[in-house]
C-alpha cells in the first residue's frame, strides 16, 4: 500500500508541474491541475473526451494505455494536431507538455474537431481503443484458456477451449507492469521458434485481489498459475531456467482436492480428506493404469477404445497391455471372457522417492500412497520442526516473502529463532482426475491463493489431436457435442451451440432493423 501511495503522489505531482498554466488557458484555475482524481475529471472536460476515462486511469494495466491517450488529446486540444507533435507527446512519455505549459505560447481549442484528421489517425484510435476494452475484458472479467494435457482427462479434454472467469474468485490486479497486451509470457511471433519474453520483469506493482463472488469449494476445478515453474518457454546463457514473475507463470488446470484447513491423505490412489473418502462430482472420471493380460489370444480392441476413449496405453515386454481408464471401462473389461485379468496398477513399495512432496527422506511416499498432509489456513499456526519444516519452507521462504535458515535442529525467520509459524493466506492442494498422468500437487506441493487465476464456466469450442492412424479433416476433428457446454454443472454435459446461434441471429436481425429504421 505504501508503494501505491508513493506512485499515486509522483503523478499527480508531475500533472500539476506540467499541467497548470494550461488548465488557467483552459478557462480553468490552477488549483484544479493540483487535487486528485478532481483534476482528471477537470482534464476530461477540457479534453472533451467522457468523464468515465477517470475511472480507466485507475484501473491497473488498463491506465497504462490511458496515460499516452491523454497525453494526446491534451496536445491536440491546444492546436498541436500533426503527426509529429502527437509522437513527441507519446515518445516523451508526456513531459512534451512541460514545454507547451512553460515555453511556448499555445492557445485552447474548445472546439476542435475530435476525430483525427488522417484515415491512418483514425485507425489508430480505433485499435487502440479496442485493445484497451479486450485488454479490460481479458484481465478482470474472462479469459480464453486452452487445455494442453489430459490430466482431467474425460472431464476436460485435450483441445477444450474455455473461457475462465476472473471475477467468480477475485479478479487480481497484474503484478508486471510492463508487458505485451493481451499475450502470457511470451510474444506470438510466427517466423521464428525461439520464444521472446512479453515483458519486462524488473518493473513489478505490488500484490491486490478484488473482492470473489464465492470462494474455492473442494472439487472445483481452477486455472492456477503453477508455483514451481519449470517449463523452460526461455534460457539464460547456462541453461537454467530464469524465474518468472507471479502472473507470468505458466497456467495449470486441476481439480481442487483439498481446501484450507483440510487433512489430505491418499490411499492406494484415492483421496480421503479428514479421515473420509473424497467423492468426485458425476462428470469426473478418475483414470488409472491397469494391467490387462489376454493371455495368448490376440484380442481386437478398438471398439472399446472408441466406446471409452482410451488414448493412453501400449504393450508391455510380457505381451500384456497397460491401459490407462476408467473403473466403468476396466469392469467391462474384467466381464470380458477373453481378457484373463485386469489389475490396478498401485505403487506399495513405500520407499522414498525424491520425486514426492515435501522431497525429504523422511516421508517415504508415492503417487499412491502419500500423507497426511496438513492443508494451511490463513491465520492458522502449525509448530515448526525438523519434521514439519519441509511441508513449509517453500510457503515461508518463496510464497509469503520472509528469510529463512536452518541450522541443524535451530529455525531462524527473519534473523530470530523460530518455533511457530503463522499462515498469511489460504492454500490448496490442485489434483488431476488422470491419477497416473498428471503432475499435480504430489510433486510440488501447496498452490497459494495469490496464484489462483479463475473459474472455468464454460468450453466455447473443441477439437480432437491430429491422429496418423485414423487422419480426419479439421472439421470432423471438432467435437460439436462439447462446444458450449458447462463445466461445473451435474449431470451429462449439454451444449448451448444451438441457442446461441440463435441468439447470434436475433441481435444480427435486431441491429440490422434499428439501422434500417434509423
Amino acid at each position: 500500500m505504501t508503494n501505491w501511495i508513493l506512485f499515486f503522489v509522483i503523478i499527480q505531482v508531475i500533472h500539476f508541474l506540467g499541467t497548470w498554466k494550461l488548465y488557467k488557458k483552459a478557462g480553468r484555475k490552477a488549483w484544479e491541475a493540483a487535487v486528485p482524481i478532481y483534476n482528471a475529471y477537470v482534464l476530461t472536460k477540457i479534453i472533451n473526451r467522457p468523464w468515465w476515462w477517470v475511472i480507466l486511469l485507475f484501473v491497473p494495466i488498463i491506465n497504462l494505455m490511458m496515460f499516452p491517450s491523454f497525453w494526446v488529446e491534451t496536445v491536440r486540444s491546444f492546436g498541436k494536431e500533426k503527426t509529429a507533435q502527437v509522437l513527441l507527446a507519446v515518445f516523451t512519455l508526456g513531459f512534451y507538455i512541460y514545454y507547451l505549459n512553460y515555453i511556448e505560447d499555445v492557445k485552447y481549442q474548445p472546439e476542435r474537431q475530435l476525430k483525427p484528421y488522417t484515415k491512418a489517425g483514425e485507425w489508430v484510435t480505433s485499435i487502440v481503443f479496442a485493445v484497451i476494452a479486450a485488454t479490460l475484458v481479458h484481465t478482470y472479467f474472462m479469459r480464453p484458456y486452452t487445455i494442453p494435457t489430459s490430466s482431467l482427462e474425460k472431464s476436460l479434454l485435450v483441445g477444450d477451449y474455455l473461457f475462465v472467469s476472473k471475477f467468480h474468485y477475485g479478479a487480481r490486479t497484474p503484478k508486471t507492469a510492463l508487458s505485451l497486451p493481451m499475450v502470457h509470457d511470451t510474444m506470438p511471433i510466427f517466423f521464428t521458434e525461439k520464444r521472446v519474453r512479453s515483458y519486462v520483469k524488473d518493473v513489478q506493482l505490488p500484490n491486490f485481489r478484488f473482492p470473489g463472488l464465492q470462494k474455492i469449494k473442494r472439487n472445483d476445478i481452477v486455472v492456477f498459475n503453477w508455483p514451481a515453474d519449470t517449463v523452460r518457454f526461455f534460457r539464460d546463457p547456462s541453461g537454467i531456467h530464469a524465474d518468472k514473475p507471479l502472473d507470468k507463470k505458466s497456467n495449470y488446470v486441476k481439480r481442487c482436492v483439498g481446501i484450507p484447513g483440510d487433512s489430505l491423505e491418499i490411499r492406494a490412489g484415492y483421496v480421503f480428506i479428514n479421515g473420509k473418502q473424497s467423492i468426485l462430482p458425476d462428470r469426473a472420471r478418475t483414470q488409472f493404469f491397469y494391467t490387462v493380460d489376454t493371455g495368448t489370444k490376440r484380442i481386437n480392441l478398438q471398439r472399446f477404445f472408441e466406446k471409452y476413449k482410451i488414448t493412453e496405453g501400449g504393450q508391455l515386454p510380457d505381451g500384456k497391455l497397460a491401459l490407462n481408464m476408467t473403473k466403468e471401462a476396466a469392469d467391462f473389461l474384467k466381464n470380458h471372457k477373453s481378457i484373463k485379468s485386469v489389475t490396478r496398477n498401485i505403487d506399495t513399495t513405500f520407499t522414498f522417492d525424491k520425486r514426492i512432496f515435501p522431497h525429504n527422506s523422511q516421508y517415504a511416499w508415492n503417487k499412491d500412497n502419500f500423507g497426511p498432509v496438513y492443508i494451511p489456513k490463513k491465520g492458522d499456526q502449525v509448530v515448526l520442526n525438523s519434521k514439519s519444516i519441509p511441508f513449509y519452507q517453500r510457503i515461508i521462504k518463496e510464497y509469503e516473502g520472509n528469510d529463512l535458515t536452518i541450522d541443524g535442529n535451530m529455525i531462524y525467520i527473519n534473523g530470530e529463532i523460530a518455533e511457530s509459524y503463522t499462515f498469511k493466506q489460504d492454500y490448496y492442494w490442485m489434483m488431476g482426475d488422470n491419477r497416473h498422468n498428471s503432475e499435480d500437487a504430489r510433486y510440488w506441493g501447496y498452490v497459494p491463493f495469490d496464484h489462483v487465476v479463475g473459474k472455468p464456466v464454460f468450453i466455447w469450442f473443441s477439437i480432437e489431436n491430429k491422429d496418423p492412424r485414423n487422419p480426419k479433416s479439421w472439421f470432423q476433428r471438432i467435437r460439436k457435442e462439447r462446444m458450449f457446454t458447462t463445466v461445473h454443472f451435474g449431470g451429462e454435459p449439454r451444449s448451448y451451440l444451438p441457442h446461441f446461434l440463435v441468439f447470434v441471429a436475433l441481435l444480427w436481425g435486431w441491429s440490422y432493423f434499428r439501422r434500417r429504421r434509423k
